[in-house]
């Protein structure tokens, strides 16, 4: 891609990714939005989701440490990220064939498995397509994008339930057509620079030669994550406290509309982030969202679980997961050299996801051992940890 291109942070290459983002995560979140109540009619207790959400995003992480360290020796990244995509894509549709949670486990690791491939891959591509100026604008356009899926795959799955009568294997198979155009999309419009392929070191190498900066930086971002769990486990919250007042049935539909509301402020925060991290210090910046994570925490340990604290709740979670991954992903880009973006990325997103994995099952079993306000209270103290140490980082 010539100069001219990167210096419009608006170009194909980021449009491309942002469409594939969004087409993709219209698709698996489809299956996330029912995927609790999917659990349910198959008698699986809350452990189960935590459980398929921690080992399907603790395999995602070993394999973008493994794809970001492979990529950076390629001289053509692209169609490692479009494989990546197709995996996703069939293993997502995949859990509409599950008759057990383990089922379910299995085609969810396979889905995050292909997610694992390509992210890393994903981010080094569109900060090559953009100049350093721009990178905060060009993750949270990706950003927003993918949490614009993120809005239309529950509003979908809930018309789709309508349609297909409560039939959940039906409006799974039906998540195959958006996940397939997100590979589409990336093969047919991201146009991947010209690059010299790293010179092959071994992995422990590669990892030496990541800045100490970024390396102080991956602590902060590992502490935060080990209590950030899925925010699905929201949507079964929310249902759980709702079923007494509306009926299982209703509170159910209440909470796939806090997930979208969630999600629209996901959506919408993401790019204000990014332009915030682009005009402003960044690291700043994501203690700031580390710090709502922390106060959300909090109103989740505190206060009592009613309607109107649930729809504060969701809205916190969405402006501070869109603060968090933004700027993550732009300080990043930021502290590591270009020739190593894979390799950073990918370590990024490894620590990111042995916290999700981590955080989704120790919150699953703090819930259902001892309940909610200890579940959550532990990742309260994690992301006040995190918040701090991000402050206080030079």
């Amino acid at each position: 891609m010539e100069t001219s291109g990167r210096n419009r942070w608006l170009n194909r290459t980021v449009l491309g990714i942002g469409l594939a983002s969004l087409l993709s995560d219209w698709s698996h979140e489809i299956a996330t939005a029912i995927m609790p109540a999917f659990l349910a009619t198959l008698g699986a207790a809350a452990v189960w989701l935590g459980l398929i959400e921690g080992i399907s995003d603790g395999l995602s992480s070993f394999a973008k440490m493994g794809s970001g360290y492979f990529t950076d020796q390629l001289r053509r990244r692209k169609p490692i990220a479009v494989i990546g995509y197709l995996l996703t894509a069939t293993g997502t549709a995949c859990i509409g064939l599950a008759t057990q949670a383990w089922h379910i486990l299995l085609c969810r690791a396979g889905a995050w498995l292909g997610r694992g491939v390509r992210t890393p891959v994903r981010k080094a591509l569109l900060a090559g397509a953009v100049t350093p100026e721009t990178y905060g604008r060009a993750f949270g356009f990706e950003r927003m994008m993918d949490t614009c899926g993120a809005i239309v795959g529950p509003i979908t799955a809930m018309l789709l339930l309508v349609a297909f009568k409560n039939n959940f294997s039906r409006v799974l198979l039906v998540t195959l057509v958006p996940g397939l155009l997100a590979a589409v999309a990336i093969a047919v419009l991201v146009k991947e620079q010209e690059r010299v392929k790293v010179k092959w070191i071994s992995f422990r190498a590669r990892l030496a030669a990541l800045p100490v900066s970024f390396r102080h930086f991956l602590v902060a971002v590992g502490l935060f994550g080990a209590g950030d769990f899925a925010h699905t486990m929201l949507i079964l919250l929310a249902t759980q406290k709702l079923t007494p007042q509306l009926g299982q049935a209703k509170a159910a539909g209440v909470a796939v509309t806090l997930y979208v509301l969630h999600n629209v402020l996901y959506a919408g925060f993401a790019f204000v982030a990014g332009w915030l991290a682009d005009h402003f210090n960044k690291r700043v910046v994501l203690a700031g969202g580390y710090a709502l994570g922390a106060a959300t925490m909090a109103v989740l340990v505190f206060a009592p679980m009613n309607l109107p604290v649930l729809v504060l709740v969701f809205v916190m979670a969405g402006i501070f997961v869109a603060t968090e991954e933004a700027v993550e992903d732009a300080l990043a880009a930021e502290l590591v050299d270009k020739e190593h973006h894979g390799m950073g990325f990918g370590m990024l997103a490894t620590v990111n996801g042995v916290g999700d994995f981590l955080s989704s099952i120790v919150v699953g079993v703090l819930w259902t051992v001892a309940g909610t306000p200890v579940a959550f209270a532990y990742s309260l103290v994690l992301f006040i940890a995190g918040a701090w140490l991000v402050w206080k980082w030079r």
